[in-house]
């Protein structure tokens, strides 16, 4: 498939909820109930890290950092969110995100991207790892959905090559 990599912008937010909501319904991909406003995503991710996959006008996945804390030792360490189109999965469009985000990433000083996934979404898990990540442990029970049920989330991490 012929897509590019690009910058987030403000204008994709649209289509980016968009995809955001089709991973919030399917009540494995995220403990989000409903897609926040821009206005509060935009807040809570760092500004350095958010990409697209675009072929024409249309966005087929989005990829985005959040920091983990706001003390300063934390800096280098951020939080993974990725999400692709329903009708785009399987079709290397997470690979492509995940690999420019590891790339960014490094560029803007981090040296330890986390992810923490709900244990049934076996597809990200599969993708974290084949783009460099490990598996630290499960948590159980750590997390419950809108309709009562608990979901373990297995804690994955990527360090950068240059941190010894």
């Amino acid at each position: 498939m012929d897509f590019t990599i690009e910058e987030m912008k403000a204008s994709d937010w649209a289509q980016v909820a968009d995809i955001y909501l089709s991973g919030i319904k399917t009540e494995k991909a995220t403990f989000q109930g409903e897609v926040p406003t821009w206005e509060d995503w935009n807040s809570s991710h760092s500004e350095s890290c958010r990409l697209v996959a675009r072929l024409n006008d249309k966005i087929f996945g989005w990829t985005a950092l959040s920091p983990i804390s706001s003390r300063c030792v934390y800096a280098g360490v951020a939080e993974v969110s990725i999400y692709i189109d329903e009708s785009q999965r399987g079709q290397g469009v997470g690979t492509a995100l995940l690999e420019a985000l590891v790339s960014l990433s490094e560029e803007n000083g981090y040296w330890t991207l986390q992810s923490g996934i709900i244990k049934e979404n076996t597809v990200s898990i599969h993708l974290h790892k084949k783009c460099g990540f490990r598996e630290l442990g499960v948590r159980e029970r750590l997390g419950k959905m809108g309709n009562g049920t608990w979901h373990d989330v297995v804690l994955m991490e990527r360090r950068s090559k240059s941190v010894g």
